[in-house]
């Protein structure tokens, strides 16, 4: 098995808390952050829109510390299972990037917003 990287040379990456199993957030990686994700044992993410490699947490903080990578059954999304160290792993200081729920035909501040 080997991922299967889409036509902009990038896969979806999912991390997740692995201590709680919470989805901190998804971002996208091509092959040379996953492999200084790997070798660095952190994460290492592809900007789409500074079309740069960005190291989580640098500017902030907030480090994810990497515990485990899976690939899934279809070789197209990345689990990175972190330690996630600082305040969250949200652009926005939150723990997570989902906070967003729909309501009324919109996308509405969660109720857990604050977990």
């Amino acid at each position: 098995m080997q991922p299967k990287w889409n036509a902009d040379g990038l896969l979806p990456a999912i991390a997740q808390d692995a201590r709680t199993g919470e989805v901190l957030m998804m971002a996208w990686m091509n092959e040379e952050a996953l492999r200084l994700t790997l070798s660095e044992n952190r994460t290492v993410y592809w900007s789409r829109s500074r079309k740069s490699l960005w190291r989580k947490g640098e500017t902030s903080g907030n480090v994810q510390e990497l515990v485990d990578v899976r690939l899934d059954c279809d070789g197209d999304t990345l689990l990175l299972k972190v330690h996630q160290v600082g305040e969250g792993a949200c652009h926005t200081g939150r723990r997570h990037c989902f906070f967003y729920e729909p309501k009324d035909k919109q996308w509405v501040f969660g109720a857990s917003a604050c977990d």
